[in-house]
């Protein structure tokens, strides 16, 4: 079965970074990868990055800290997250699009996500 697969969560102090992977598991042909979102307790899940064919679109709140990036290779993104804030403590998740076989797409794909606390 064809899966999102988020990794990299964890505990870290104000200031500290992480980097959280998205990769698909299962045989696929290709990934188009739309985004990293995150829901933190209670609230609705909000865009952190949108990723699209030339451009990366990043939320405001984490301009000039949050950088995301890929390895084709692999078929992963990334998300490096520095001078994280207990703000950024939420669940992220990664949704993409995914080529099963050539011609034949699945849309709208989300992992179970990785969880990011923030705290001292």
């Amino acid at each position: 079965q064809v899966q999102l697969v988020e990794s990299g969560g964890g505990l870290v102090q104000p200031g500290g970074s992480l980097r959280l992977s998205c990769q698909v598991s299962g045989s696929i042909f290709s990934v188009n990868y739309r985004g990293w979102y995150r829901q933190a307790p209670g609230k609705q899940r909000e865009l952190v990055a949108r990723i699209t064919r030339g451009a990366i679109n990043y939320a405001d709140s984490v301009k000039g800290r949050f950088t995301v990036s890929r390895d084709n290779a692999k078929n992963t993104v990334y998300l490096q997250m520095n001078r994280l804030k207990p703000e950024d403590t939420a669940m992220y998740y990664c949704n993409a699009d995914i080529e099963f076989s050539e011609g034949t797409y699945g849309t709208d794909f989300w992992g179970k996500g990785t969880l990011v606390t923030v705290s001292s």
